[in-house]
């Protein structure tokens, strides 16, 4: 289908020049589109390009064949006719791998080998197969740099080779003759690149390395010559190091258009304004189809070139020139690419011009540069400067650019634009692991149109941004392929997709047809394009001029235009565009700048920063300002400036004035006395006045909310690397903490530290320092300037480090984006590196208790793909407000750079954030008088010249200075005439702070100079300060206003000096900022004028750009209002307070638009406290010596506001929380105000990005809110100005005071207000697309842009992955440390926005993580007194009390306490004994509250603690085994089974043996059937082990169970087991891998503590029993076998020694449990013992005299020495719950055994609320949730309908017993003289209930019941030891209750019928029941009755 409206011309074989219009229809478009250009008011006339339509050419096949068979001969041909020469490989170094496959160094190369192994793979280099002759069925894998690769077109490739052996490694071979003797390819003939690199190698989805597309070495046009060097994928040209040296942007510059293709031509829109005319858009230009991929390989069509590389270097391509000539690589480069490529690289001159560095290259690098031919050059006229005013600028764009010769110093040459346009070209090889592709690059001649159409589309004072022309590139090519975009992004894998952020791609696009979103469009050939581009430069007349049809090369281009130039052709013009398309050649081009603004502007963006300061300093020195100072000095018919100063009426005693020629060496011994004229010093009359100032408060001390919570958020980050399983920081080892915060050096950031640090409270919360501090020079040491001292305090703290492991210190890199150049790169002189020398060293970064904690507002630079810093490793500042509601309560709110955009686009005001057109136009003036000088001379000349004017005209010394406004602006006047009457205005003289901010040092000091001898001569020396920040030196204030501020401050100290800008609060003065970048400074906030016009405009980067506009974030006073209400100022636009931070809050909420823009209804000029901006009427009206106030009109609150725009979660501008880089959400709003105040001078945008916080208004007015507002806050508002007399409050009176609620007015330079208030593609402020610093640099130009939506950790991210640091940056070696994670593991880095609040966070983090590690290093321990001590019995007591072992003899005449002691146990049933007596009969707590009111004490864990799993101390990391630094240790799963009488079935138990642990156990053979555990013989000895295995039943407490023993034993060899339920098994042994697990059967996994001690004890026994038959066998004694073991409870911490003392009395220390048990295990009758324990530690048992006894018989619980051999007959009961050691302990005892505990040894208990035994769950069988169930729905009647429950029917019983007890046995409630006898069990009855146990077992131990009347009997579980006689034995009250249990209602029948009970008790068939279990859960039944 054929394209071709009629109206086309074809020649038969499709004509050479494709597009031939009709020439009646050509001059008809062309003549209407003139005419309604002459028609058109706006910049850019109406298009012509929309009504014509152009055709391609056709070649025909045979011809595309025959050229391809051409070429194909010449490759095969090797270039010549001569026979191909054989060709001897070097022999390979003796000893060498010769085997095909494999490299020299033994290593496998073959693809099939490789396939799955991991490959590390250098940036820039590819994957690439090679094909040995040998081995034809297999491809070599080698990594080849990108550069010397062909692109999908076979284009582009540089000749040479540079590749890697990705089998050993080996890297830098530079020859592929070299690489081929490596690699063994053992070839006949010369090894060639292109004969054997044949295919791309890429992952399939599999992640398997297979074999991708061809690689493209002979393209449809052959080869292409290179035509400049090319990028390295991911870098940017040796020149492009600031890739913003095109400098600025206009607000409505093509940054905003899209390009798309209709009709094959590219049509440009502005956004959101098009750039159309009428309704007809610039047309579409051809976009180039993939097999017409440009000019190619001459053809029979006549129009294809040879556009590559020759094959073999010839004449032409020398590669060096003449000295005296300009070669390509010795052109000037930007600044900050002086060592992109190479570390030598750096700016040099030749006859004086400024020159590129020449970037050194290698051999095969240097034979591919492209260089004109020898014969071929242009001369530079003479006296070009001089004749045009202006150095011209050469852009090389395509094709090599000619020789320049003559006077080559008056011209400058860039490649930046080459290196824009060789970039577009990489943009393809995102798409090529994805397999051949059609995506094609754009091509030469559309990127030569696309250049033209953006030059053409900027305005006359505008420069061009390459960032610009990138994003044109972009769309363009984006909208051409963005249906094979969307097909190559569909493949993405979900994990790609997330880690990457692809090229976005719009659903639609305007103005685009569906069919032209194909590749195969209509190519734009070179015969089209001079002639396109002449009628797309016609629209601008003659702005861009177009050199095209008539020039055959660059080098007559170029003599062309310097011949017009010097004719004066130019004047009007600012861009000339040289295009050569001659037939049988490539397309050539270059753009020529011939702007005097624009060449000014580039020539000194091509300086880097420090080369700029030195020439103006060079400036300065050589005296070339002269006559700048002294045109500057006249004023015309007023005089000269120095003559009206020496005519001022000053007093007698003042010195004369200097002369301006004198300034340079006499002005710098001006000093700053008093004025004659006021003989008191400012503090006398402060003193002498009555009235006081009681509004001035200093606040800059104190914490606030928000700076906890990001306290607490970076603590919370150190904990989860503490944490993490990596195992990189052990928190609970380290004990203290210490900390260095390094600063940059500056004074005043060195000394603002310093101050917060000590009035912080720090130092004493940390112990730094051992008394209060009574001086701030303590806390000195702490701080660090980053000049060359910081070697030697970094150096003692890394020593300290090392010695002291238990200290964590905490390195923190304040203004961390300030110096991180690499440490190699620079010298000891510049100061730089030192971080990198310092932080980055691997004694910093491998001592494990060094943290490192980066501080910044600009964390872009360390935020590269090679960053050492974790992305989960960033915390970024979080917003006060979310959904209107205010987090934090703040009494300040943060008004950052953000809300000060919002105010230029309020619409009907005067913004805070403007520029001064009167200075701009003043300085564009002198800037073209003055060629020669530097524009940062020349601007701060006029703005110090302005200020002088102004304090001339202000002052009121001059006569007819109301005739000195016109030589001042109105903006300078404004300010300078606030600054002299805020002090009027309050009692104690508070004025505000102006801020000057010079970049030189030597224009600052010059400045400082000027102001201060015009002061001076003026007599105002006590009216202001005019200070001279210098960041090298400290402050200088006159001694005057040093006691003025003492005064205010209320210091007594006689030699105070302020040291900080902030404690020059309410001073009024001038304050000139010096150096090239703020360093960290605070300004206080009386600052009211932020003056940065003079700021350099020369280097966007972002970091640059909010350096300098952070100057003016302010921290706002917040007014009282609804907290719904949070008005101006505050940050309403985050939709989530913590979404900045990915790792805290992922939620994210809607907005709501309600606040109004900040000072969206202020008057143009309602103060002279505000800059002036008024029209010029006002301008001759303000008084000479006293502003006049004028009437402020005030819109009504009721007046209508109609909300324009409101477009939600728009990221404000650069910082997104609450300043710009952060990119936050925010809300677009426009209000229409009723009355409208016009803005002349400072353009609004339409796309109004509110910010976080709303911009405060004016103090004498409140902005009307919205109706919704108003109705809660009506607005406020005053007639008077700021100087009203009628003002009375104080409030009002003080401008400090007023000040302190609004934020400073910021005056900038014009230029950088377009760029700033511009938006770029995605409705973003322009500048958030720059290079984000100066040491990094873009991976691909064609990035996706920032998008609105991005979070702080999503903006993270994205600058992760597009940027790279240069090799300059100190990251840049950090990708070649041979780490797989290059991420410093303890790196963290803080991110907030300027003047935030940072310092105060982190200060407040150090101390609560000193509090946290305290904290750590503390456990809650239970400390309760023993219970029912009253009850003990005067009996028998141990009288010697310093023995060290029990006497069996003894203890057996000592009486049993029967009575319960342990705290836990408060809620149980007293166990009766006779003749004791309880306190109280009783109370009525309930169990479940115990745990919440014991009574606990925090105490310090000794060096013998127990731990849980978040211990990883390095003494513990075998003994755990599962730190990743060590092998994990292999366990295997053994089976035991043994027979157990009274169960009557098997016992099948499972034990997890680590493979360390093996020796502990007996085998039947090696690694078979486990038999039993190794016991000890009872006669061993050996201080270096335990003989008792220790058994630990554990539950729900894999984490918090304190399992590790290791410093609890002191290191000893110990068993120590873990008894675990089966459904528990994997989770213990993920965290206790070496420790030995004793699984339960299944049917215990509901079971309680009673059947883990059952099982242990069983299983002991038999163990023994086994034991001793094995040593029988081996012909030893049984009986010696150790029969002792431990059962300890999980939350058993430390143990404790008393020593008895006679002079002190009993001291009681930590011991370790190896002492313990070995003290113990030691006793010399241990054996005559049934169980020992120890008593549960308390503080205050060593005070009670009842408890001095060494030993004692009673009870024991939670750590107890059980002799299973004695025992034997003694089981516990694996039915229980609850009291199952009271239980048991009564029946050991009754069984006549003996029970000692160890009264001067004490366990200590800690709090554990998670899992554990007693923790219950009561559930339904419905819900399976907990639910409310009370005790009384525990039980029910057998066969009655009932809730069932799933709960052991056990548990429910003995629930129900302890609750109800006081129902069922009412006699026996508080009464405990009648006890309820429990036949051989304990059962809790609950604490009103006394149980008396007895034994039924013959030959028992029982207490004495005779006379003793029970008031009830419980018989449980009846054996057959209780008889009817037995029960005969006791005396019941009559009405006794009876209760039995029994497993069924068969047994419970029989029970009765056997025990005869009906003969004395009635029963009743209601008295029967269960518990709530259903059938097949087996409940248990039970049966009460009444005693007759």
């Amino acid at each position: 289908m054929s394209l071709c409206p009629p109206g086309w011309l074809k020649t038969p074989m499709g004509n050479s020049y494709a597009g031939q219009l009709r020439t009646t229809r050509f001059e008809e478009v062309l003549h209407n589109s003139i005419e309604a250009s002459l028609r058109s008011n706006i910049v850019v006339p109406r298009p012509i390009f929309s009504q014509l339509y152009l055709e391609a050419e056709q070649p025909l096949a045979a011809h595309t064949s025959r050229a391809e068979n051409d070429d194909e001969d010449e490759e095969d041909g090797s270039e010549s006719n001569s026979p191909p020469l054989l060709y001897q490989m070097k022999p390979p170094p003796e000893g060498c791998c010769t085997t095909d496959g494999f490299c020299q160094a033994g290593r496998d190369l073959r693809l099939s080998s490789l396939a799955s192994d991991p490959l590390d793979i250098l940036p820039g280099f590819m994957l690439v197969g090679l094909k040995s002759p040998s081995l034809p069925d297999n491809l070599l894998v080698c990594a080849v740099d990108h550069r010397f690769l062909p692109d999908e077109r076979g284009h582009n490739a540089l000749l040479g080779f540079s590749g890697n052996c990705m089998g050993c490694g080996e890297k830098g071979f530079r020859y592929f003759t070299d690489f081929a003797n490596h690699v063994n390819l053992k070839l006949s003939t010369q090894p060639k690149k292109q004969k054997h690199l044949k295919y791309h190698l890429h992952r399939n989805n599999q992640g398997a390395l297979v074999k991708g597309a061809a690689i493209c070495w002979r393209g449809h046009d052959g080869r292409i010559r290179q035509i400049g060097p090319r990028l390295l994928e991911g870098h940017v040209t040796s020149d492009e190091q600031s890739s913003n040296l095109l400098l600025l942007q206009p607000s409505h510059t093509p940054a905003n258009y899209t390009a798309s293709h209709t009709n094959g031509l590219p049509q440009i829109a502005d956004t959101p304004h098009p750039l159309t005319n009428g309704h007809n858009a610039i047309p579409p230009i051809p976009q180039p189809a993939m097999n017409h991929s440009g000019p190619g390989r001459p053809s029979t069509t006549g129009t294809q070139t040879n556009v590559g590389p020759p094959k073999k270097r010839h004449k032409g391509w020398s590669p060096e020139l003449a000295s005296n000539v300009v070669s390509e690589n010795t052109v000037k480069m930007p600044p900050s690419s002086s060592t992109l490529l190479t570390s030598t690289a750096h700016s040099s001159t030749t006859n004086g011009a400024r020159l590129d560095a020449a970037t050194p290259m290698s051999s095969s690098q240097r034979s591919s540069t492209t260089l004109s031919p020898s014969g071929l050059s242009v001369a530079v006229p003479d006296q070009l400067l001089r004749t045009c005013g202006l150095q011209p600028v050469i852009f090389k764009g395509h094709g090599p650019l000619p020789r320049l010769t003559g006077n080559v110093s008056e011209v400058l040459v860039s490649s930046l634009l080459q290196s824009c346009y060789l970039s577009s070209q990489t943009l393809p090889r995102v798409y090529q692991h994805y397999g051949p592709s059609p995506i094609q690059p754009l091509s030469t001649e559309m990127q030569i149109l696309l250049t033209v159409y953006y030059l053409v589309q900027l305005g006359p004072d505008q420069v061009p941004l390459i960032e610009d022309l990138e994003q044109i590139f972009m769309r363009s090519w984006r909208e051409s392929h963005l249906s094979e975009i969307r097909q190559n992004q569909q493949p993405q894998t979900p994990g790609s997709q997330g880690r990457h952020y692809g090229i976005e791609t719009p659903p639609t696009l305007p103005g685009l047809p569906q069919h032209l979103s194909l590749p195969y469009q209509q190519p734009l050939t070179p015969s089209q394009l001079p002639w396109l581009a002449q009628l797309a430069a016609s629209s601008c007349g003659v702005g861009v001029v177009v050199f095209g049809e008539h020039v055959g090369s660059l080098a007559q281009g170029l003599q062309l235009m310097f011949c017009k130039l010097l004719e004066g052709g130019f004047q009007n013009t600012n861009y000339v565009v040289i295009i050569v398309t001659v037939s049988g050649q490539e397309t050539q081009s270059c753009v020529i700048v011939t702007g005097k603004h624009q060449c000014r502007a580039l020539a000194e963006s091509m300086f880097s920063p420090s080369e700029g300061l030195r020439e103006i300093n060079h400036q300065l020195s050589s005296g070339e300002t002269q006559e700048l100072i002294q045109f500057c000095n006249s004023l015309g018919q007023e005089g000269d400036m120095d003559s009206l100063l020496d005519s001022a009426t000053l007093d007698s005693n003042e010195p004369s004035p200097l002369s301006s020629s004198q300034e340079s060496t006499d002005d710098k011994s001006v000093k700053k006395t008093h004025s004659p004229k006021d003989s008191h010093s400012p503090k006398e009359r402060v003193l002498a006045t009555k009235e006081t100032c009681s509004e001035y408060s200093v606040e800059w001390r104190e914490v606030r909310p928000i700076q906890l919570a990001v306290a607490r958020k970076l603590l919370s980050h150190v904990c989860a690397i503490a944490d993490s399983s990596t195992q990189n920081l052990d928190l609970v080892s380290f004990d203290r903490v210490n900390f260095l915060i390094l600063v940059p050096p500056s004074e005043v950031t060195f000394q603002q530290t310093v101050l917060h640090l000590w009035s912080s409270g720090v130092l004493q919360e940390l112990g730094s320092l051992d008394q209060e501090c009574a001086s701030q020079r303590d806390a000195e040491r702490f701080v660090v300037k980053m000049d060359q001292s910081a070697q030697v305090q970094i150096d003692t703290l890394i020593q300290e480090a090392h010695s002291n492991s238990y200290t964590l210190y905490i390195l923190i890199h304040d203004h961390a984006h300030w110096d991180i150049s690499s440490a190699s790169y620079c010298n000891s002189e510049s100061g730089l590196g030192l971080v990198d020398q310092l932080l980055n060293s691997r004694r910093v970064r491998d001592a494990p208790n060094i943290l490192i904690l980066h501080v910044t507002s600009f964390p872009f630079a360390l935020q590269t793909q090679f960053t050492r810093i974790s992305p989960y490793n960033e915390i970024h500042w979080p917003s006060s407000f979310s959904n209107d509601v205010d987090l934090y309560h703040e009494r300040t709110r943060y008004f950052g750079v953000s809300e000060l955009l919002d105010s230029t686009r309020s619409g009907g005001s005067l913004p805070l954030m403007r520029y001064d057109s009167s200075f701009e136009s003043m300085a564009a003036s002198l800037e073209e008088r003055f060629p020669k000088l530097h524009s940062a001379v020349i601007r701060t000349t006029v703005l110090i010249h302005h200020y002088c004017i102004a304090l001339m005209a202000v002052s009121g010394r001059l006569s007819g200075s109301h005739n000195l406004h016109k030589h001042s602006s109105v903006e300078t006047l404004g300010i300078v005439q606030s600054l002299l009457s805020a002090a009027q205005q309050c009692p104690t003289r508070h004025g505000h702070m102006v801020l000057l901010r010079i970049p030189s040092l030597a224009l600052a000091a010059w400045a400082h100079r000027r102001l201060s001898r015009v002061r001076k001569q003026l007599g105002l020396e006590e009216k202001f300060e005019i200070i001279l920040g210098n960041p090298g030196q400290p402050l200088n204030i006159g001694q005057s206003f040093v006691d003025q501020i003492k005064i205010w401050l209320k210091i007594q100290e006689a030699d105070w000096v302020p040291r900080t800008y902030l404690e020059l609060e309410a001073l009024p003065c001038i304050l000139i900022l010096s150096g090239a970048e703020p360093l960290g400074e605070s300004l206080p906030r009386s600052l009211k004028y932020c003056d940065l016009r003079v700021i350099s405009c020369s280097y966007l980067q972002r970091t640059t750009l909010e350096q300098e506009l952070g100057l003016a974030a302010y921290l706002l006073k917040a007014e009282s209002r609804s907290p719904h209400n949070p008005g101006p100022g505050s940050d309403l636009l985050e939709s989530d307070a913590e979404k900045l931070s990915s790792t805290d809050n992922e939620e994210e909420e809607g907005q709501d638009n309600e606040n109004s823009p900040p000072s969206s209804n202020l008057p143009v000029q309602s103060s002279p406290d505000i800059g002036a901006k008024s029209t010029a009427s006002t301008q001759n009206n303000i008084s000479p010596k006293a502003p006049k106030s004028t009437k402020a009109s005030t819109p009504s609150p009721s007046q209508t506001q109609t909300q324009l725009a409101a477009q939600s979660t728009s990221q404000a501008f650069l910082y997104p929380q609450p300043s710009f880089h952060h990119l936050s959400q925010s809300q677009s709003q426009t209000y229409v105000q009723a009355q409208q105040v016009p803005s002349q001078n400072h353009p609004v945008s339409q796309i109004n990005l509110q910010s976080y916080f709303h911009q405060v208004s004016h103090p004498q007015l409140q902005p009307p809110l919205p109706p919704a507002q108003s109705r809660r806050h009506p607005s406020k508002s005053t007639s008077s100005g700021s100087l009203s007399p009628r003002a009375s409050s104080p409030h009002l009176n003080c401008s400090w005071a007023r000040g302190v609620s609004r934020p400073p007015s910021v005056l900038l330079p014009r230029s950088l207000y377009d760029i700033i208030t511009a938006n770029d593609g995605s409705g973003l402020p322009r500048c958030t697309s720059f290079l984000p610093h100066m040491s990094v640099a873009w991976v691909s130009s064609f990035r996706p842009l920032l998008s609105k939506m991005m979070t702080c950790t999503e903006q993270s991210l994205y600058y992760r992955q597009w940027t790279v640091p240069r090799p300059y940056h100190m990251d840049s070696s950090n990708r070649t440390e041979g780490r797989s994670d290059n991420f410093h593991p303890r790196r963290l880095l803080l991110s907030g926005p300027p003047q935030v609040g940072k310092t105060g966070a982190y200060l407040h983090f150090l101390g609560i993580l000193s509090r946290m590690l305290i904290r750590l290093m503390e456990v809650d321990i239970y400390n309760e007194e023993e219970i029912n001590l009253n009850a003990r019995e005067d009996g028998v007591q141990y009288s010697t009390s310093n023995v060290l072992w029990p006497d069996p003899e003894i203890m057996k005449t000592l009486s049993f306490d029967y009575t319960v002691h342990d705290p836990k146990y408060d809620d149980i049933s007293f166990v009766y004994c006779p003749g004791y007596k309880p306190v109280s009969d009783g109370n009525t707590m309930r169990q479940e509250d115990v745990c919440l009111r014991r009574r606990t004490t925090r105490i310090k864990l000794s060096k013998y603690a127990a731990f849980n799993t978040y211990h990883h101390c390095e003494h513990c990391h075998l003994y755990l085994g599962f730190n990743p630094r060590y092998q994990i240790y292999e366990s295997s799963l053994h089976v035991f089974t043994f027979t157990h009488l009274r169960l009557g079935e098997e016992i099948q138990l499972y034990f997890i043996i680590p493979k360390s642990k093996e020796h502990y156990f007996s085998f039947n053979q090696p690694g078979g059937q486990v038999e039993g555990m190794r016991l000890p013989l009872s006669t061993d000895r050996s201080p270096d082990s335990i003989k008792s295995p220790i058994f630990t039943p554990t539950t729900g407490r894999h984490e918090h169970g304190l399992f590790n023993l290791y410093h609890a034993m002191d290191g000893v060899s110990h068993l120590h087991i873990l008894v675990v339920k089966e459904y528990e098994m994997a989770v213990y042994k993920k965290y206790w891998p070496n420790h030995i697990l004793l699984v339960m059967p299944a049917i215990f996994n509901a079971a309680g503590i009673g059947a883990a001690h059952f099982l242990i004890k069983e299983l002991s026994y038999h163990n023994l029993e086994l034991e001793r038959s094995r040593r029988l066998e081996g012909g030893a004694p049984a009986v010696d076998v150790w029969p002792f073991v431990i059962l300890a409870d999980d939350s058993c911490v430390m143990w404790n020694a008393v020593d008895l003392n006679v002079h002190t009395g009993p001291v009681e220390h930590a011991v370790s449990l190896k002492q313990v048990l070995q003290h113990m295990e030691a006793c010399p009758d241990l054996s005559h013992y049934g169980l020992c324990g120890m008593r549960k530690w308390s503080s205050r048992v060593l005070t009670a005299p009842n408890q001095r006894e060494p030993f004692s018989r009673g009870h024991l619980h939670d750590f107890l020495l059980l002799n299973v051999d004695r025992s034997q007959n003694v089981q516990y009961d694996q039915n229980r719950f609850t009291c199952h050691d009271v239980d048991f302990t009564l029946r050991l005892h009754s069984a006549g055994l003996l029970v000692c505990r160890f009264n001067n040894f004490s366990v200590m208990k800690k709090q554990i609320a998670i899992g554990g035994y007693r923790t219950f769950i009561i559930k339904t069988k419905m819900t399976d949730v907990p639910t409310s169930v009370g005790p009384s729905q525990y039980i029910c009647a057998p066969d009655s309908k009932h809730l069932f429950l799933a709960t052991p029917a056990q548990l429910l019983l003995e629930k129900y017993l302890q609750h109800t007890s006081y129902k069922l046995f009412p006699l026996s409630t508080k009464n405990y003289e009648h006890p309820v006898l429990s036949v051989d069990c304990y059962i809790n009855l609950g604490p009103e209930v006394t149980v008396c146990f007895v034994s039924s077992r013959p030959h028992s131990v029982n207490i004495c019941t005779k006379g003793l009347l029970f008031s009830g009997l419980l018989l449980c579980f009846a054996d057959t030891f209780v008889t009817p006689s037995f029960l005969k034995n006791f005396t019941f009250l009559k009405g006794a209750t009876l209760c039995v249990i029994s497993e069924d209602r068969s047994s419970l029948r029989q029970t009765v019928g056997r025990l005869e009970l009906e003969e004395e008790w009635r029963f009743r068939l209601s008295d029967e029941f269960q518990t709530a279990n259903a059938k097949e859960d087996r409940p248990l039944f039970f049966l009460t009755g009444k005693h007759i």
